[in-house]
This record gives structure tokens, C-alpha cells and sequence, in this order.
């Protein structure tokens, strides 16, 4: 990778980590820091075990508002997001840690190629869950055998709020996008957590350098942000086109453009992105086959070849179907009369919900004679009530 390297002095010359932390056996939060740089973490700092009323409030908020969508996970016992003691008692310290992700390139350049598909650039490499994980129980490892302490790691799979921790240990503030921003990374940071029964001294939280800025809110193509430092989750292209099982709706489907899996146009647009660099993990960069994909090529994708394609990638878990469904909006996006035949094709998927899309694309390609002689074939054969929806929209 391009991008510069950090060292222990970028771990351990800012607010993350000073000489004056206190008393820390054989110097251990250095030590720490200086194994967490080896392992690949680019930025760490430690945090009480609290979430702040604030932040607790506005969590509560979120949910109270239903902009949670159906990610009923987050609703599930809020007190074990807002409480971190609530998910393991005895936790004393939370140490918490940046991976830096940051693009070789603008991701909003690929929205211009609209016969092509424009990833998310934290899901056009390998799985960071499995990544991340794998350094955290390294570095928990040898804090315990160092400190003779307990652990736990968490990576965006358990009721943890690590926005808010993050905040706390000095890693960055939560943006009006709701995002974590960092002075030196930018918006560009995958996080981990490490729960431990030591008792280390915290660190300065940062503070929120956002301004009078509105950047992240203004490029937002869909509006999900009713206020500043609030989103609404059912309006988000992230959400749209990840989490949403069903089909897209129809509101949404022409801002998305040309969008398969994510979007980064609020982090994209945020003016701290000038200081940030390049990741230096190279099984989180982009693959090539990943960059700018043939939305023609993806519609012919099978199961067995979306899985050989997407191995280890986040994008495999929400499956062919559900991935489809999103080329498909792309391809109606796309004002490329070629790709007709592939979306024609799907209208004959086994599964509603690409059939769905299909038909929605073939209403945005196809002349009205054209596409009104392929519904009066679907409709007289197409049982489910979705999918004629889709067709009788068109007509």
C-alpha cells in the first residue's frame, strides 16, 4: 500500500497516550500501544467503562423514533448498549482501537460509471470482522498474560456502542453523519473493543471539531439525516441496501443509483478526509474485481458463483437474492438499453424479490409498448402479489 505508515510515535505522541497517564506497571499502556501498532491497529486509547448521558439519550432517542428500522437487535435490552458494566460486570477499563481503511481514490468517482456497480469501500476487500478479530484476541492475549487481567474483544457483533467509547478514549467525535471522524484518519475507521477487569487510567476524550460544517448532510442522496448528529436508518443507502430484507422502496430506488452494496457519500464528503491516508492492511483494499463491477457480469451471478466471488467478503451475508435485487436498481439507474436482456432474464428468477426488481428495471429501459407486452406474459403466469405490484407500477 501507498499510504504512510504509522509508528509508535502516532500512537503514543497524540491525546491517545501520554507520559503523564499515571501509574501503569512497566509502562504498560506504551507497551500496549506499541504491540497494538505491531499487529496492524493504527490508533488506540481507553475509555471507562460508560457511555455518556448524552449519548445514552440520543441512542434512546434513535430507537423511541423507530429510525432503527427492522434492526431489532438494537432495540433488543438497551441498557446493555447504553451500560457497558450491563454486558459483562466486571469490566473496569475499555481499550478501544482504529484500524485505518482509508480509499486510494474517491468512491463517489465510480457513481459517474453507471453501467457499473459502486461498492462500499469497507466491502470491497476482505471481511473486516474476521480481520480485526483475529489482531484483537492477539493483543487481549498478550495484555492478560502481561497484566494477569481478564478480557473480552468485541467487533461490531455484540450490544456495544463503539462510536461512543471511541469518542470517549480519544479517538476521534461522532460527526453530524452520526459517524466516527478522526483528526488523522478522517471518516475512514474500522473499531474494536477490549473489555479488561485492569484498571487502566483513561485517556482525554476528543472533542467535536464539526463546526458549522453540513457537508456529510447536504451529500446524503436519500435525506436520512432529519437533524444533525441524527439519522434516520430507513432512509439510508447503507441500510436500504444491506439490512433491508424486502424489496427497496420505491421512493428510494432512483436516488440509489448505481449503488449494489452501501454507500459513502457522507464520509466521502466530510473536509476532515484531507488529513487522511491510505490503509496500510492490504487484506481490507479494494480487489480489483471489486472496484468497478460489470453491473452486466453481476446479474449473471448464480449462488454458487456470488459465493465463489464474494468469499470472504462482508458482502456474501446477505446473499444472491437480496444482492441482485440492488443490480438490479442500478441497472434501471442506468439508462443502458444493453442491459435489458440481463434484467428480462431475472424477471424469471425463482426468487420474488429479484423478479420484483426486475420488473422495476425493465419499467425504466424498455419503451412503454415494449415493457407492456412482457407484463401481460408475467401477470398471466406471476402468483406473488409483490411481484405483480411491480409489473402493474409499470405499465
Amino acid at each position: 500500500m501507498a499510504g504512510r505508515r504509522a509508528g509508535v510515535a502516532d500512537l503514543c505522541g497524540s491525546r491517545l497516550l501520554s507520559p503523564h497517564d499515571g501509574p501503569a506497571p512497566d509502562g504498560l499502556k506504551a507497551a500496549l500501544a506499541a504491540e497494538a501498532l505491531r499487529l496492524g491497529f493504527d490508533t488506540i486509547g481507553v475509555a471507562a467503562p460508560v457511555v455518556s448521558t448524552e449519548r445514552a439519550a440520543a441512542f434512546e432517542r434513535f430507537i423511541a423514533a423507530g429510525h432503527h428500522g427492522d434492526m431489532d437487535w438494537l432495540a433488543r435490552e438497551p441498557s446493555r448498549r447504553t451500560d457497558p458494566t450491563t454486558l459483562w460486570s466486571d469490566v473496569r477499563s475499555v481499550i478501544m482501537l482504529g484500524v485505518n481503511y482509508g480509499p486510494d481514490e474517491d468512491p463517489r468517482a465510480i457513481l459517474a460509471a453507471r453501467s457499473r456497480g459502486a461498492i462500499s469501500v469497507y466491502a470491497r476487500g476482505d471481511d473486516y470482522h474476521d480481520i480485526i478479530k483475529k489482531n484483537l484476541k492477539a493483543l487481549a492475549r498478550w495484555l492478560a498474560a502481561r497484566a494477569g487481567c481478564d478480557v473480552k474483544v468485541f467487533v461490531d457483533t455484540a450490544a456495544v456502542m463503539e462510536k461512543p467509547l471511541a469518542e470517549a478514549a480519544g479517538l476521534g467525535w461522532q460527526g453530524k453523519h452520526t459517524n466516527l471522524v478522526s483528526r488523522g484518519f478522517g471518516s475512514w475507521l474500522f473499531l474494536g473493543a477490549i473489555y479488561t477487569t485492569l484498571d487502566l487510567p483513561a485517556d482525554a476524550s476528543e472533542q467535536d471539531h464539526c463546526g458549522s460544517c453540513r457537508a456529510c448532510l447536504d451529500a446524503c442522496p436519500t435525506a436520512a439525516f432529519p437533524a444533525p448528529y441524527r439519522l434516520d436508518a430507513r432512509r439510508c443507502i447503507s441500510y436500504l441496501t444491506i439490512e433491508n430484507k424486502g424489496p427497496i422502496p420505491r421512493e428510494f430506488r432512483k436516488a440509489i443509483g448505481n449503488r449494489i452494496y452501501g454507500c459513502d457519500d457522507c464520509l466521502a464528503a466530510c473536509p476532515w478526509n484531507k488529513f487522511a491516508q491510505e490503509g496500510r492492511e492490504t487484506k481490507l483494499a479494494a480487489r480489483e474485481a471489486l472496484r468497478a463491477p460489470s453491473l452486466a457480469d453481476l446479474a449473471a451471478l448464480d449462488d454458487a458463483s456470488f459465493r465463489a466471488l464474494f468469499a470472504k467478503s462482508p458482502i456474501k451475508r446477505i446473499g444472491r437474492d437480496r444482492f441482485l435485487r440492488n443490480v438490479l436498481i442500478a441497472i434501471g439507474n442506468s439508462g443502458d438499453a444493453t442491459l435489458a436482456p440481463a434484467a428480462e432474464r431475472l424477471a424469471a428468477d425463482p426468487d420474488p424479490l429479484v423478479r420484483g426488481a426486475a420488473a422495476w428495471a425493465l419499467a425504466q429501459l424498455l419503451s412503454p409498448t415494449a415493457f407492456a407486452a412482457l407484463a401481460a406474459t408475467a401477470l398471466a403466469s406471476e402468483t406473488d402479489e409483490n411481484v405483480r405490484a411491480e409489473w402493474c407500477a409499470g405499465s
